[in-house]
């Protein structure tokens, strides 16, 4: 049934690229197992899934224990900074950077191993209250400060848009996104690429897609709902 449930999203991702005009294969589809048993991971690896995304640190790094070395995990949710040497090392991208001091975390913690972390930085573009996230109108100077960290390498800009009923309704957020990663890019700020834009997902992953998504995170549509009760 999982397997299942990720090509029915797999073929709407493909839509919504050929809808937008862009080339099969510019999304990466990130299957968001939070909650979720290894067992329901397995099956999707074997059927030649590699990005899983994980919202908690220990959740990750249980799951990184038991499963296939070459999954892609993807550090979607927030991030403490003393949590940051648990999976320095395990995780291949982290989504959710919104502070200076968790990025000189991150960039010490990388320099003990000699790695470079790739990072996105989080944007709370909808400015909602109970979400992380800079305002956008601090994102180029926090951009600008955190380039200088040798052990990070800035790959682009995530964000959690509202939970809507209509989808229509967070197209103006992922417009306000891409707008801010184009004027980024328009910087050319060593070490920063604005190649990555995490945005969308179950209910809303093909707007984002339409408005320059290239990662969507998405949970629900293919593993079913919840279990916060584990």
């Amino acid at each position: 049934m999982v397997t299942q449930n990720y090509n029915e999203v797999k073929k709407l991702v493909e839509n919504s690229e050929a809808i937008s005009k862009r080339n099969q294969g510019d999304v990466t589809l990130i299957a968001v197992s939070k909650t979720k048993p290894a067992s329901s991971i397995e099956e999707l690896y074997n059927a030649g899934v590699r990005d899983f995304g994980e919202n908690k640190v220990q959740e990750m790094c249980e799951k990184y224990e038991v499963l296939p070395n070459d999954i892609r995990w993807h550090l979607i949710g927030h991030l403490q900074t003393n949590k940051v040497k648990y999976i320095i090392d395990k995780v291949h991208l982290i989504h959710s950077v919104d502070s200076v001091k968790l990025a000189n975390q991150i960039e010490k913690e990388a320099a003990k191993k000699n790695i470079v972390a790739n990072i996105l930085v989080e944007v709370n573009v909808a400015r909602e209250e109970s979400k992380f996230g800079l305002d956008t109108l601090e994102v180029m100077q926090f951009v600008t400060d955190i380039a200088k960290l040798p052990h990070i390498k800035i790959n682009g800009l995530m964000t959690v848009a509202p939970f809507v009923d209509d989808p229509e309704k967070n197209r103006g957020i992922f417009k306000k996104l891409k707008q801010l990663s184009v004027d980024i890019d328009k910087k050319n700020i060593d070490n920063v690429s604005m190649n990555v834009l995490s945005m969308g997902m179950s209910r809303d992953f093909n707007v984002a897609i339409e408005e320059g998504s290239t990662m969507v995170r998405v949970g629900t549509s293919i593993f079913g709902e919840r279990n916060y009760n584990r």
